[in-house]
């Protein structure tokens, strides 16, 4: 044997550190869309073989080929199928915005909703909890954090009395954000026998389509009939009331009108995909009447489809924007094609605010986000620093006509690799709600001038630099 062993190992290990490595490399050129990600895998699989090829085939695969499994029409009559009244809201920024949305949404506009914008743990919780206590159908709920904590088991109380009316209830938890608690929500909801899944989860590595791949939507719909969608996660650390550790700012939506439907759409497809069951009937996808003035529309986007959606309909919005932009986020970190479209629009002549907090709950982020401001503030952008508390909370606004509100953070992760789930919504009342959030935030804030950043001293630069490096992965 260890004479077989000393023949065979110098074969294996040519094999293993020469061929595989030049496989591996050849599909990276093939099939990796985005050229600084293919460089970096090329070099890291040529440079270090071993580690390369490892990190590669565990992180670097896309594995999800995603079926639509939708059997339903999108949910709602589209906006302009019939009487152009209907497009009430759209406003002047209709044309290549909503052309673009269009083409590339699964969904149609719709118009009849009514948005309401709720604040932090403290306005959300007890509004969706009081939604799945009123609840006599149904209740979906995704979120890409659950915590076991007093929250967490709050919600698991609510589900499981609703279930116990014999309401039909499930619940999609994120296979990696269940892990931001120890011990996980999964004990809690299999205790109470709530039905549940764990979207992408597995313990083994092969099985697992990589960390990556995230769902990081929040949804929910009770009865077909009242949704929320938002940023907000389900954690303790978002009710600033109870003053908790760490905590954490954030907006949240609920949402009445024949959009609602869509959001259906977007959990029954990610419950189908996750388990094979297929939610049919009236008690999920019930007929929705018109409840306010706001044309909506939801916009589902993973790393399964051929383009990157949310990273498109951004561009686009920036592009048509003529007086003003507003972008609230808590991690800024556009790819080369968004900050040129957003210099480009500042040079033009609109306005362009981007508040970004202070300091996040990511510092490495930090780090990366401030590498390139300059060139931004350069061109007369203006961006403000947000105090504590950390603020998770994410809008765009475009002139007064147009907002997108939803999950999506402007990173890389968000844009690319993450399941997202944003609205759009066109209506003057709404925006100039949302702006109003933004200008109060903005007062609580501080500019960003260039003197400040290049008062930085040399290693904190290049540690800011090299955070940027990893940006496509943080």
């Amino acid at each position: 044997m260890l004479e077989l062993f000393a023949f065979y190992w110098p074969f294996a290990t040519t094999f293993v550190l020469g061929v595989i490595p030049i496989v591996l490399a050849a599909t990276v050129v093939l099939h990796k869309r985005n050229e600084n990600a293919a460089i970096a895998w090329v070099g890291l699989i040529l440079l270090s073989p071993g580690i390369g090829a490892v990190a590669y085939l565990l992180f670097g695969i896309n594995r999800i080929r995603r079926r639509a499994a939708r059997t339903r029409l999108p949910s709602g009559t589209p906006v302009g199928s019939g009487d152009r009244e209907a497009e009430v809201g759209r406003g002047e920024v209709e044309s290549a915005i909503d052309r673009l949305i269009d083409n590339l949404a699964p969904n149609p506009a719709v118009g009849g909703n009514r948005v309401q914008l709720l604040r932090n743990g403290d306005e959300v919780y007890p509004a969706m909890i009081a939604s799945i206590d009123a609840a006599t159908r149904s209740v979906m709920l995704s979120s890409y954090i659950f915590k076991r904590d007093a929250t967490g088991l709050e919600f698991v109380e609510a589900l499981a009395r609703a279930q116990a009316r014999g309401v039909d209830v499930r619940v999609l938890v994120d296979g990696v954000g269940q892990m931001y608690s120890f011990p996980s929500i999964v004990p809690a909801l299999r205790n109470a026998g709530i039905p549940f899944a764990r979207y992408m989860h597995s313990f083994w590595p092969w099985r697992m389509p990589y960390l990556n791949l995230r769902s990081h939507r929040k949804v929910l719909v009770v009865d077909g009939e009242t949704g929320f969608t938002g940023g907000i996660n389900i954690s303790q650390n978002n009710r600033l009331d109870a003053a908790p550790r760490r905590p954490v700012r954030d907006l949240h939506f609920r949402i009445a009108g024949p959009v609602v439907g869509q959001l259906s759409d977007a959990f029954a497809d990610d419950w189908t995909f996750t388990t094979g069951e297929a939610l049919e009937g009236d008690q999920w996808f019930p007929q929705l009447a018109e409840h306010g003035e706001v044309v909506a529309r939801a916009i589902p986007t993973g790393p399964h489809e051929p383009i990157d959606r949310t990273r498109w309909i951004l561009h686009a919005a920036i592009l048509e924007a003529r007086d003003r932009i507003l972008i609230q986020t808590p991690y800024f970190l556009p790819d080369e094609i968004l900050v040129s479209a957003l210099r480009l629009a500042s040079i033009k002549g609109v306005k362009i605010h981007i508040l970004i907090p202070e300091r996040s709950n990511l510092r490495f982020v930090d780090w990366a986000v401030r590498a390139r401001l300059d060139e931004l503030l350069n061109d007369g952008c203006n961006i403000w620093l947000g105090p504590k508390p950390f603020n998770h909370a994410k809008l765009l606004m475009v002139d007064r006509a147009w907002a997108l509100i939803g999950s999506s953070n402007w990173d890389p992760r968000s844009l690319r690799l993450n399941f997202e789930l944003n609205v759009e919504c066109c209506d003057t009342a709404f925006v100039d709600e949302l702006s109003n959030e933004f200008e109060a935030e903005r007062k609580r804030a501080r500019r960003l001038t260039l003197d400040e950043l290049g008062a930085r001293s040399l290693p904190v630069r290049l540690r800011d630099g090299v955070a940027r490096l990893f940006s496509p992965y943080l």
